[in-house]
């Protein structure tokens, strides 16, 4: 089911989960409606294998991670070249340059925060390229930049799903549950595996990677839940099914190494109007706010071959949808729900 949570009185959250428990969601029931979505066109050519993750910046910017390479790059609206991050100059000094960057995020000010998991670290830069905090971690996954000089980490062996700290690297708070659901340590990190992102409000959203059952959470930005998408439907239970054998199996030696598949694969959110496009392979699902289902889609490069998204930007007027080895390529946003 659908678990929808809240900061108000427990009064008021047991009738409404009784009410949604007695009346499923309409997200909930099987979706029976899928088009597909063809991309219109490739952009920034020269970004292709190693693809990680795409932002907007400010003055209309974006900035792309790929991996290994020793900078974020930026582009200008139009798709030229005009930077990098860390700056040339600046990337000379040792430690600047980023290893091996995982995730990275931006802010309104030019701001840039990078995962560098080549160098165990969290790494911040000046609107200016010039490298200002360096925070070591031992395995950083995913980060955004949450209000208040603030930002966000998703590391898979933390107590809590997210750790917040302010730009000197200082821990300000942590929250998320973890989901235990195997005996082996081990096992329990790999499912704990997942990415964040962020809309204008600072609402942060966690995604599961590895978790069995398709699940998101969104927490507002002080760190309370806010709204879990659990995709439980009929649809999706033999992938789980699927996913729970092999963990199974992965209990039954010690010595095995876990292998588990990768769930979802992407998530984006529409910055203004909090609707939600989970990826998982090749179906792509838009949700509203509420974490409805509204639609679903199946991703097509303009050739027509597949595409498996790793990262969804969400614009108001279309979608960039990026994969490894791929690239970045942009969608057309359908604004009408299929009749």
């Amino acid at each position: 089911m659908y678990r929808l949570y809240g900061v108000r009185a427990a009064s008021v959250l047991a009738t409404v989960l009784v009410a949604l428990l007695s009346s499923p969601a309409r997200a909930q029931e099987p979706y029976q409606y899928e088009s597909d979505l063809v991309a219109k066109r490739r952009v920034y050519h020269d970004v292709g294998a190693g693809f990680h993750e795409i932002r907007r910046g400010p003055n209309g910017n974006y900035y792309v991670l790929a991996a290994p390479a020793p900078a974020v790059l930026i582009y200008d609206p139009s798709g030229k070249p005009v930077g990098q991050v860390p700056s040339s100059s600046a990337a000379a000094t040792k430690g600047t340059a980023i290893v091996y960057g995982e995730s990275f995020d931006v802010d309104h000010e030019g701001r840039v925060v990078v995962c560098d998991r080549g160098a165990k670290a969290v790494k911040i830069y000046s609107p200016s390229g010039a490298l200002a905090a360096t925070i070591p971690m031992q395995v950083p996954v995913s980060v955004v930049f949450l209000p208040g000089d603030e930002f966000a980490v998703a590391s898979p062996d933390a107590e809590h799903l997210v750790t917040a700290y302010d730009l000197a690297g200082k821990i300000v708070r942590d929250y998320g549950d973890r989901e235990e659901i195997a005996n082996r340590a081990d096992l329990n990190t790999q499912v704990n595996f997942g990415r964040l992102v962020v809309d204008d409000m600072g609402n942060n959203y966690f995604y599961f990677e590895y978790l069995p059952e398709p699940t998101v959470r969104k927490f507002d930005h002080v760190g309370y839940l806010a709204l879990e998408v659990s995709l439980k439907t009929l649809e999706f239970e033999p992938a789980a099914q699927a996913a729970r054998k092999a963990i199974a199996r992965s209990e039954d030696s010690e010595k095995s190494i876990p292998s588990l598949h990768r769930i979802i694969s992407a998530v984006g959110v529409d910055p203004q109007t909090q609707e939600l496009w989970i990826a998982i392979g090749t179906l792509l699902m838009r949700f509203d706010k509420d974490g409805q289902r509204l639609s679903s889609f199946r991703t097509f490069l303009p050739n027509g071959g597949r595409l498996e998204p790793s990262q969804i930007l969400v614009e108001h007027d279309r979608l960039l949808i990026g994969s490894d080895p791929q690239g970045v390529y942009e969608f057309p946003k359908p604004e009408k729900l299929p009749q």
